[in-house]
């Protein structure tokens, strides 16, 4: 006799292992479906993280014009009298965009131009100026240095010459800051550089210009280590770390897989530069051997072992994990939109403060005040969350990511001094990864350390608005004959001046 009743539990136990065999292949191709995403968003689309939710302000969406202006604008358009089909006027506004004026300090080339028909004995009223902006290429120039020889009761005499950057070199100060900047600030390769000496006439070879760099490096190394002391010294530093191809003797055909790492000092708008073969521990250990102080980061496990072996205090990076949950919103819209919106708000905390221009007081309180509420708030959703999420669905990994950190995310808090975010080290980054879509990879580990040192002081120029030609130019002049204990002195930072 038929047992229905085990036939359909047994249906039942059927049913159960379907729906989780199903339950898990849909996790899976919503995974797959969010890799695949990110990597058309890699190759193709835009990396911004901005979210707008859907309460926005009116006033946000309309430009800050008032209607007496906007009719004021309309009067005083001049009118274009066009035609219709049938013959009738119809006057239209011709608004000409206003010119940009261009900068007093450009030297001015005056060409004067007299009419060809200018009556005898005309008297000039006003003139009328028309300016130009044009361009002449960069050029070369020879400079000689003269030395008369005299002659007194067979001695002797000439002037020294004056002290030069590379006194073996034909390159002078300005040749060799031209192709250190075009190379670590405009992503000129150095091949692309002496093509374009060749054009002019001159064939220097390839192995001449990378000595000249080299040795250039060779030159600033004090600054260099006179820039890490002052940048260790700082009471918050942001650190993160980029690769970078490495041409390897050892690895014929292939290259190493080097890294920068980066430290920020975002107290003095500071920023060093260190090269190491690898990602582990022990470039950062030794640098920051010692360090007391904050230390923000993106979460990299390498920085726990640090702020163990040392006193910093770790804190973590908000925009990594608005950054989780921009990655989820595709695949979780509800909840990523939810959280997104709330470190929204954390975000709006920030950007008011700065334009109100808080002292650091000032912004702890205010942090205290509002931020710590969001915070909590967003803690709790967080939390609920975690529970029905699939852990490695994309909003899992986000909820997991942010509630693993919780602590070390919201020390920021705490002090006025710290920023929400490690996005000022990131920004510094940011010349590395546009100068390796242009020269690939560094020739040796030696030349990437070098390219360290001067991407370190000319990303302080940067930091503090300090032209980096003008900088570099006058420094080479000038290092050979400094006082090595006052070689601080020469370091881009305008407060010291």
């Amino acid at each position: 006799m038929v047992d229905y009743q085990q036939l359909y539990e047994q249906g039942e136990v059927i049913n159960r292992q379907q729906s989780l065999i199903i339950d898990e292949l849909k996790t899976e191709n919503a995974i797959i479906r969010h890799e695949l995403a990110q990597l058309k968003k890699m190759i193709f689309g835009s990396r911004h993280e901005r979210f707008a939710t859907t309460e926005q302000n009116p006033a946000q969406l309309t430009l800050d014009v008032q209607a007496d202006e906007v009719n004021a604008t309309h009067l005083s358009a001049a009118k274009k009298i066009t035609y219709t089909r049938k013959g009738t006027k119809q006057a239209k506004p011709e608004i000409h965009p206003v010119r940009t004026k261009l900068p007093d300090h450009l030297p001015r080339v005056q060409v004067i131009l007299e009419p060809d028909d200018k009556p005898l004995g005309a008297i000039s009223i006003r003139e009328e100026k028309t300016e130009e902006l044009d361009f002449q290429p960069g050029h070369f120039f020879v400079r000689q240095y003269i030395r008369p020889v005299y002659v007194q009761e067979e001695t002797f005499i000439i002037a020294d010459l004056p002290s030069r950057p590379l006194p073996k070199a034909i390159a002078g100060a300005g040749l060799l800051t031209q192709i250190v900047i075009d190379k670590y600030i405009d992503h000129l390769p150095l091949y692309r550089q002496q093509q374009r000496f060749c054009r002019d006439g001159l064939n220097i070879p390839y192995s001449t210009i990378t000595d000249w760099v080299g040795s250039t490096c060779t030159l600033i190394t004090p600054l260099y280590e006179s820039l890490k002391k002052k940048v260790l010294q700082s009471p918050y530093l942001h650190a993160d770390e980029t690769p970078l191809k490495v041409l390897d003797k050892d690895k014929k055909g292939s290259t190493h897989r080097g890294y920068y790492w980066v430290y920020h000092n975002s107290l003095d708008d500071l920023v060093f530069f260190d090269y190491q073969q690898g990602r582990g521990r022990e470039g950062p250990q030794q640098i920051l051997k010692g360090y007391t102080g904050y230390l923000q980061t993106d979460g990299y496990s390498v920085y726990n072992i640090i702020e163990e072996k040392t006193d910093a205090t770790l804190l973590h990076c908000w925009a990594h994990g608005r950054r989780k949950f921009h990655e989820s919103v595709q695949s979780d819209p509800e909840q990523a939109s939810h959280a997104l919106t709330l470190i929204g708000k954390l975000y709006e905390i920030e950007r008011q403060a700065k334009e109100e221009m808080l002292s650091i007081d000032q912004i702890r309180e205010r942090r205290e005040e509002k931020s710590i509420p969001v915070l909590d708030e967003l803690k709790v959703w967080m939390t609920q969350a975690y529970m029905n999420a699939k852990p490695k669905s994309p909003l899992g990994k986000a909820l997991t990511y942010c509630l693993e950190r919780w602590d070390k995310l919201v020390i920021f808090t705490t002090d006025g001094r710290l920023n929400i975010d490690n996005n000022p080290v990131e920004n510094s980054i940011r010349p590395v990864a546009l100068g390796r879509k242009n020269y690939l990879f560094a020739g040796s580990h030696e030349a990437a350390q070098r390219s360290a040192m001067l991407y370190s002081l000319l990303g302080t120029c940067k930091l503090h608005g300090i032209n980096p030609f003008e900088w570099l130019r006058d420094t080479l002049q000038k290092i050979n004959d400094y006082p090595i204990n006052r070689i601080h002195e020469l370091l881009p930072i305008k407060s010291e001046k």
